[in-house]
């Protein structure tokens, strides 16, 4: 339960992505369960009953104002007959959710709102879920697109995503040369499992990639085993909406945005498998390999070595391949990212402390752990903390963003010289001199900009290191800059406008864009 103290400082930071305002002195607002949803699809929240907002005070403290509500048992009461009836599919509270709280000579209710179990969501307002569902992002709550709605339900289903059958997808739509360059893995890693002996269709059938349906008398690949080991074409045949990218940007201007890159470009069959093989020689081709004997083998296989790899194969292992995103691996002079499509199917706190592994694609955990990829399960985080912590360097941190349903891994380098910012400084573009974005920035804007999670901060930092190096960007060039789309940029730049941080001069084709402060005067 929170105190009083502490509702009156969420009040003072202002209705952001996990607080909700609303009035209601005598009875429940009918708009709270749209609320109730939002927050349980997302990362939860507050919401406080008894606030007048005034969205014209741009003074967080002006903005709000305690009212209270008149009867405070009867919209307990209320409250939870709803709760509990058909408005909703699922009450996810419990009593200490739910509480009156005095603010002066006021008093207001408070509804802590719990993120919901990947089994229970979407919680939705009535009994059809595409219509009913909610989620939340900084302008309130927004009815789930259709594609969120499924990728909810398909995260219910406890035995994971990756063992649907592909019918008509058959062993012709396998790469046999990176098949077999994993049964050569395979064989050294376990050399006397009988599998060894398998023929390719039935090796690949033990390993969950190859499927016969009895009740439909159907068979062919897997989902696993399609984008495991598939040539590209199928590959891309059925996982259109997906992409693999791998970019090295150590070394970037406004004019070069990669030092290297593997994407497909028709000269390998991008599989995940390849795409595997490809990446984790160059991603770690900098990492220190310290001289070390094993018997008579040289050992260099690092816990850091190890590290990146465990990210790879988590980043592949939780992704939602039956969405829309890019599996993106971006290696930088200070830090390495790995992103995948889809929100994390448990709370943060719980992957940070290991031994809870729910993995979208069981199949291809499988697949990669009988190689020596990836640990037991629930134990890949803590490894790359444990390697991490081992050198000092920065916590990894792990972010999600509900809005582009993916997820980033961070993992920082502690040796790594700083990148280039806005105009010098660290990767948000601060330093101890106050250059960079806190001096190029109002207290006001700053403050704001603060309220924003951790990658909507870096990638607005990208934009607006984008237009420090060329103010007269089109969208399109910034969105190519920071490797977002479009539409992005366009939401993005609108609050950076309306937050004053930025403004243009000129009209759309001549113009340029102006850092506001920058243009005040101040000097970097």
């Amino acid at each position: 339960m929170k105190t009083e103290k502490e509702i009156q400082n969420l009040l003072l930071k202002g209705e952001k992505i996990d607080l909700e305002c609303k009035e209601a002195e005598s009875q429940i607002p009918k708009s709270i369960y749209e609320t109730y949803s939002a927050f349980a699809n997302t990362n939860g929240g507050t919401i406080i009953l008894g606030i007048h907002e005034d969205k014209k005070a741009a003074d967080p403290e002006k903005r709000f104002t305690v009212t209270g509500v008149k009867d405070k048992d009867k919209l307990l009461a209320d409250f939870w007959n709803t709760i509990n009836g058909s408005k909703v599919n699922a009450n996810i509270l419990l009593d200490d959710h739910v509480y009156p709280l005095a603010i002066g000579t006021s008093t207001v209710i408070v509804i802590e709102v719990p993120r919901a179990d990947y089994r229970v969501r979407p919680v939705h307002i009535g009994e059809n879920p595409f219509k009913g569902s909610f989620k939340r992002n900084h302008e309130g709550d927004y009815h789930c697109t259709e594609a969120e709605v499924r990728a909810m339900i398909r995260d219910e289903n406890e035995s994971g995503n990756d063992s649907f059958l592909l019918e008509y997808y058959t062993m012709d739509d396998i790469d046999l040369e990176a098949l077999h360059r994993y049964r050569n893995r395979f064989r050294v890693v376990n050399e006397e499992n009988v599998w060894n002996a398998l023929p390719d269709k039935d090796f690949l059938e033990m390993l969950g990639g190859y499927r016969y349906d009895r009740r439909k008398k159907a068979e062919g690949l897997t989902m696993a085993g399609l984008l495991m080991f598939g040539k590209g074409l199928p590959i891309r045949d059925v996982f259109d909406l997906i992409n693999m990218d791998y970019r090295e940007e150590t070394d970037v201007s406004f004019d070069v945005r990669w030092n290297d890159r593997i994407t497909y470009d028709g000269t390998w069959e991008n599989n995940l498998f390849n795409f595997i093989q490809r990446v984790l020689p160059k991603l770690t081709s900098d990492l220190p390999r310290p001289f070390r004997m094993e018997g008579v083998l040289r050992e260099d296989d690092t816990p850091q070595h190890k590290a990146c790899r465990e990210a790879i194969i988590n980043m592949i292992i939780h992704a939602d391949f039956q969405g829309e995103g890019t599996l993106k691996v971006i290696k930088r002079a200070e830090c390495f990212e790995f992103t995948n499509p889809g929100i994390l199917k448990i709370p943060k706190e719980l992957i940070y402390k290991g031994g809870n592994s729910k993995a979208r694609n069981p199949r291809m955990q499988t697949m990669l752990r009988m190689i020596g990829y990836g640990d037991t399960a629930g134990s890949g985080f803590p490894t790359i903390l444990a390697a991490w912590a081992e050198k000092n360097w920065p916590e990894p941190e792990l972010e999600e963003d509900t809005i582009l349903n993916q997820v980033t891994l961070t993992l920082r380098l502690g040796s790594a010289q700083p990148s280039a910012s806005l105009p010098n400084g660290d990767e948000n573009g601060n330093d101890g001199n106050e250059s960079g974005i806190n001096k190029v920035l109002s207290d006001d804007a700053r403050r704001l900009f603060e309220q924003y999670t951790p990658a909507k901060k870096r990638t607005m930092i990208d934009m607006l290191k984008a237009i420090d190096l060329k103010p007269n960007s089109t969208l399109q060039q910034i969105a190519d800059f920071c490797s977002i789309s479009k539409r992005t940029v366009s939401r993005y730049m609108k609050e950076l406008q309306d937050a004053k941080i930025i403004c243009r001069e000129g009209n759309d084709r001549s113009g340029r864009w102006v850092i506001q402060q920058k243009k005040a005067g101040n000097k970097t």
